[in-house]
């Protein structure tokens, strides 16, 4: 119910992808900034200033764990929530925690789950757990799979 809601930074090499996250983060009020990879949201990322970065892993020239790190590594980014959305292994999944990631959202995703997963990294309040799955809150919490 806020005003606007921030600048969005997504990265993904996938045209259709892009724009389905572009589309449904924009309907929501977001500012949406497109990378078709790692090296161009390098980029762009000191020019566009995002409040949150979604990522891709698996991308050309520079993937996405790759740019996670990177952006952990600059004094000027590091702060930045980021996000992984991809249709990864459960390894891919632990090296993004490694990589210092915030989040994760496994493809295919409920446009309604990225809305609120996006929501939360502006916010900083209580990220999704990083166990693959981005579940309905606190309940999610207590199931044992």
């Amino acid at each position: 119910m806020s005003g606007a809601c921030g600048r969005v930074l997504v990265v993904d090499d996938n045209e259709v992808i892009r724009q389905l996250i572009r589309v449904n983060l924009e309907l929501e009020g977001f500012e949406v900034v497109t990378a078709a990879d790692g090296v161009e949201c390098l980029d762009l990322v000191h020019r566009v200033r995002p409040d949150v970065i979604t990522l891709d892993v698996v991308m050309p020239r520079l993937d996405g764990l790759q740019t996670a790190t990177r952006l952990r590594s600059d004094p000027q980014t590091r702060h930045l929530p980021v996000a992984i959305i991809s249709a990864c292994t459960p390894f891919e999944a632990d090296s993004a925690v490694a990589a210092g990631v915030d989040a994760f959202l496994a493809k295919p995703f409920e446009p309604s789950e990225l809305v609120r997963l996006v929501r939360q990294l502006m916010d900083r309040e209580d990220p999704p757990p990083l166990d693959g799955r981005h579940g309905a809150g606190k309940a999610a919490e207590s199931t044992a799979g």
